[in-house]
């Protein structure tokens, strides 16, 4: 079973979704808002590609952290604010089997599903 973690009203998660809609991929998605994230879920992420690619700097709840929050960012540090901010993990991570993509390229997912 494929799965894919984000935010319902993300745009990059809207184009994934409407991706493996329109090729007829079916998949789960496991919406962060409501569904949370298991810590051990998120570690073995971090274990696989590094808190460096799996933390999305670029949203808005990573600005409006305080300077404090984000300075000294290590991999300690970035698991725990993703625990508790959802909205800081990059998106999506589309788990298919073994394999786990994150972030969404339409090359990508040809090349996964093809």
């Amino acid at each position: 079973m494929t799965t894919m973690y984000g935010i319902a009203n993300c745009d990059t998660i809207k184009k994934a979704r409407k991706w493996m809609d329109a090729n007829g991929i079916d998949y789960q998605f496991h919406n962060y808002k409501k569904d949370g994230i298991e810590a051990e879920t998120l570690a073995s992420w971090i274990d696989q590609f590094g808190w460096e690619v799996i933390l999305n700097k670029r949203g808005t709840t990573w600005r409006k952290l305080s300077e404090e929050q984000k300075s000294d960012i290590d991999n300690d540090k970035a698991t725990a604010l993703m625990c508790e901010h959802t909205s800081m993990i990059k998106r999506p991570v589309l788990v298919c089997g073994d394999h786990i993509e994150v972030g969404f390229s339409d090359k990508r997912y040809q090349e996964l599903f093809s």
